[in-house]
């Protein structure tokens, strides 16, 4: 039995249709030592690359979307000229990873309207790396609701209304106020 742990994602990829990768961001738990041996996968971009080489001579052109590579869960999803991938450790629930990852997909889905391709997330790369961010921090899936993180990702800003202050308008304005009530005053009597 392995210990349980929040950090569960190792690495979320996503890689074009040659394998190449468009975005890449691996994780590394702050505090564990099991994880000694994909040390030298997250500090080393020449292995990463290969790893991701490998990893998509084994998915491409698949219809599973998830495998177990090289003591790795790796979930996944092909789309025209795009792979999404995601890879946990062969210890994790894949239950947890499959709801991280869709969450992620689906909330793709929602944020980019002309459906998830290569060039739409170029296009888009903002909210994408903001997706991610949203779902998966530091290797712990924050949230598992597509609609919460496409809300957060696409969300407008406020149009707070800004105080302005016209100091001459306003001396003025207050006293023509304080004018006209002393003349109203007067004018009953007071």
């Amino acid at each position: 039995m392995s210990s349980l742990s929040l950090y569960c994602v190792e690495a979320l990829l996503i890689l074009d249709g040659t394998g190449d990768r468009v975005y890449a961001k691996y994780y590394q738990p702050p505090h564990s030592n099991s994880y000694v041996q994909n040390a030298s996968l997250i500090k080393n971009v020449k292995k990463q690359k290969e790893f991701e080489k490998r990893l998509f001579g084994k998915i491409h052109k698949h219809d599973t979307e998830i495998l177990i590579f090289e003591d790795h869960i790796v979930l996944y999803k092909e789309y025209m000229d795009i792979i999404l991938c995601l890879v946990g450790s062969i210890d994790e629930n894949e239950v947890i990873l499959q709801q991280g990852f869709t969450a992620f997909r689906d909330s793709l889905d929602l944020i980019l309207d002309s459906g998830i391709d290569k060039k739409n997330i170029q296009d888009h790369f903002d909210m994408v790396l903001l997706a991610i961010d949203e779902t998966i921090d530091n290797g712990i899936i924050l949230e598992t609701d597509p609609a919460t993180i496409a809300s957060r990702v696409t969300k407008p800003p406020t149009n707070e209304p800004q105080l302005h202050l016209d100091l001459d308008k306003g001396l003025m304005g207050a006293w023509g106020f304080a004018k006209s009530k002393l003349q109203e005053r007067l004018q009953q009597g007071l």
